[in-house]
């Protein structure tokens, strides 16, 4: 018998999302093989090195079928999955999704899953821990032993807690804010959940039971807020006022923050329960000593400094207002489309590449980024993304990355080709492409309208492509 057959197989449901990417290398680490199943094969991109110890499986949890590929010779599984703003009827489709896994899994010789819940420890629920209740019971059903661990806001360099406190916090010195920033919750660090979900796995003194996991405070959010403000440094004066509605509370936070605006509304309904630990039970099972709120700051901050994120929810799908699978739109289109296509000479075929991976973010466009900015404030104000994603990493970019109002659909350094689409609200859809051809950039943006808005607005912008375009190729091959 080899190595593979006598490693325990783990199935991985959520491996290109936030937690999972962090947890695969521990799995890996631990000496299991992974099966990862993600909805699009594009948005994987797991090195090399590791292609011996995993199997990659494409699943759509929504089609029950699909998930006949399954293996039925898995050991564990983790349900990583949630949808909190991607659809207005998302509280019906996960619940269908959990239906639908727990079927495929009984037809399996799995003996432990692990879902990873929010706490739900109030009666009056807001939709979004309602249904992941409703998830964990619909889970619980099945003929497998399951463990859930329920975590509150989770904090930690890439998670969507994190980046929407420093988002208010750097930018806004004087805050106006909603009554809800006095509720009380438990923030934990994303190396204590990695901890739980990873020392849980076939702990039979965790089956069939659900334990809430938290770091070791217990803050309100304007706690959480002033005490970032002070790890960077920064004075920040709060005010508190009830007549802020839980609309506008939204449009707050989307405007403040780099969340969509369905995003935004979800948190502000969650964010009106309390989120504390029942109890610390499972921390004592599996000797885990939670950081405190500061110490997962600063833990954050060491990796961002070090450009060592390895995830953000900024890269899921639900960062931006297109549910998209990838392998949909990486082939660009001709027909019935506008199309400005540039190319010039470059001095450094390296240089210019590694100008083009750094594109968006604190880098910026290389030319006009102040006209970026300005597209970028329009697409805030009807509802879009605008620039405030960034980008994960300074200097590499995947596809499924964020760069700003673009998704990453294809990228390839060696090749030296990158193909971005665009999140931005558009009357149509758009590409930008940057590719290396011999001795020469060439760069093409491509527009395919919608009616005759989404021609009106082509030929409005035309003016601006004209030295947008021209001024960035010059700067990328320069």
């Amino acid at each position: 018998m080899n190595a593979m057959e006598n490693k325990k197989r783990i199935l991985l449901t959520g491996a290109t999302g936030y937690i999972g990417k962090r947890l695969l290398p521990i799995l890996l680490e631990q000496g299991y093989h992974v099966i990862c199943c993600v909805r699009d094969v594009n948005r994987f991109s797991p090195p090399q090195s590791l292609s011996a110890s995993i199997t990659v499986i494409k699943i759509d949890l929504l089609d029950s079928k699909s998930l006949d590929v399954i293996p039925k010779d898995i050991d564990g599984a983790y349900y990583l999955v949630h949808s909190m703003s991607s659809s207005d009827n998302y509280k019906k489709l996960e619940l269908e999704c959990a239906t639908n896994f727990r079927t495929a899994l009984e037809t399996t010789n799995v003996k432990h899953l692990i879902y990873l819940s929010g706490i739900v420890n109030e009666d009056n629920l807001s939709k979004h821990l309602s249904s992941r209740k409703d998830v964990e019971i619909e889970l619980s059903k099945g003929s497998y032993n399951v463990t859930t661990l329920r975590a509150g806001i989770i904090i930690g360099s890439g998670s969507a807690s994190f980046e929407i406190i420093r988002d208010i916090v750097e930018k806004l010195p004087i805050m106006i804010t909603p009554k809800w920033l006095k509720t009380r919750c438990q923030p934990i660090g994303i190396t204590d959940v990695l901890a739980f979900l990873s020392k849980t796995l076939f702990h039979k003194e965790t089956y069939n039971q659900n334990f809430d996991i938290g770091g070791s405070d217990i803050l309100s959010y304007k706690d959480m807020l002033l005490g970032f403000g002070d790890k960077r440094n920064l004075k920040r004066s709060i005010f508190i006022i009830p007549v802020m509605t839980p609309r506008l509370s939204s449009y707050w936070l989307y405007f403040v923050t780099s969340t969509s605006y369905k995003l935004a509304t979800a948190l502000v309904s969650s964010m009106k329960v309390e989120v504390i630990c029942r109890d610390n039970r499972l921390a004592d099972i599996l000797n885990i000593q939670p950081l405190s709120y500061r110490e997962a700051l600063d833990k954050a901050f060491v990796k961002i400094q070090r450009n060592q994120i390895a995830s953000s929810w900024k890269d899921a799908l639900i960062s931006g207002e297109m549910n998209i699978e990838i392998s949909d739109f990486i082939k660009v289109p001709s027909f019935g489309c506008f199309i400005d296509k540039r190319s010039k000479r470059y001095n450094d075929r390296t240089h210019t590449i590694d100008k083009i991976w750094r594109i968006g973010g604190k880098t910026g466009w290389y030319y006009a980024t102040w006209l970026w900015k300005v597209r970028g404030y329009i697409d805030k104000l009807f509802g879009g993304v605008g620039l405030r994603r960034g980008r994960t990493n300074e200097d590499t970019l995947i596809a499924g990355d964020s760069v700003d109002f673009w998704r990453v659909l294809y990228s390839n350094k060696e090749e030296g080709r990158l193909l971005l689409f665009a999140e931005m609200k558009l009357p149509g859809e758009a590409w930008l492409e940057f590719k290396i051809e011999k001795d020469q950039l060439v760069q093409t943006a491509t527009f395919r309208p919608l009616g005759l808005s989404g021609r009106l607005y082509w030929f409005s912008v035309l003016p601006f492509h004209g030295f947008i375009f021209k001024g960035m190729l010059a700067k990328l091959t320069a």
